[in-house]
């Protein structure tokens, strides 16, 4: 991480016991210089972290920006995505005994926010926390599969596709085409794309705005794979999606 990014965090920190703070709190709090506290001050104002506060020409005060707040719902929301969603996810691990995950998009990335492990002896481990590139993997895919279409095109057009196994897909117009078929089908299926010998099945999770704020994912052995076995995962899971989905709200 960047030690401009980590004196920003720590200068966000300053404000845990107080509101308000002018310069000279944040140089004495944080100790930095003050030209670095102006410069992060600066940048943190324009990123809306942080508001200034004017009372007067000498009383110039700063503080926490609504985008702060607006970031903090979104985490608390997939927190409450995923209190939700466990009892469902239990419910098809069981019925499956297969790995099943549920990820969400953070940045440009999907990050795995729960799992449940299969009871097999050869298993694929997924750690909840996990990072993963949207291009790879049936959860990934999916989600950016069904991000807006500007967003979508924002990272397409600023992505570098690298390969993670030999059936990664490397080609942006593959990769735009898979998209399309994800989003008309309305799942999505991944063949070692970013683990080896792994298939992976996902499914999206919808709010009561008709937004697809997660991915519920199952994952398998290749060697276990038949297309019966398919057939009844992809049905399993489309079922719990949806039934996650109305707890949501959702009533599309």
């Amino acid at each position: 991480m960047s030690q401009s990014l980590l004196k920003a965090i720590k200068l966000l920190d300053c404000f845990k016991d107080k509101s308000e703070m002018t310069l000279y709190d944040l140089v004495e709090e944080s100790n930095y210089p003050k030209t670095t506290v102006f410069r992060l001050v600066t940048s943190l104002e324009e990123a809306g972290l942080l508001v200034k506060v004017k009372r007067s020409s000498h009383d110039v005060r700063y503080r926490l920006g609504l985008k702060l707040l607006e970031l903090g719902k979104r985490v608390s929301d997939q927190l409450e995505y995923r209190k939700i969603a466990l009892p469902y996810m239990r419910k098809l691990n069981s019925k499956l005994n297969e790995l099943v995950q549920m990820a969400v998009i953070e940045g440009d990335e999907a990050i795995y926010v729960e799992k449940l492990d299969s009871t097999k002896p050869v298993r694929l481990v997924i750690h909840v926390g996990g990072r993963s590139p949207l291009y790879a993997g049936s959860a990934p895919k999916l989600l950016l599969a069904y991000m807006n279409d500007e967003d979508r095109e924002d990272y397409l057009q600023n992505i570098t596709l690298e390969k993670m196994t030999e059936n990664t897909i490397d080609n942006l117009e593959q990769l735009k085409q898979e998209l399309d078929v994800i989003k008309q089908r309305g799942y999505s299926i991944s063949k070692a794309e970013h683990y080896r010998d792994t298939m992976g099945f996902s499914y999206p999770i919808k709010d009561f705005y008709g937004e697809t704020v997660a991915a519920l994912g199952v994952s398998i052995p290749i060697t276990d794979y038949s297309k019966a076995r398919e057939e009844i995962i992809l049905e399993e899971t489309r079922k719990t999606a949806e039934e996650i989905s109305r707890e949501l709200g959702y009533r599309g």
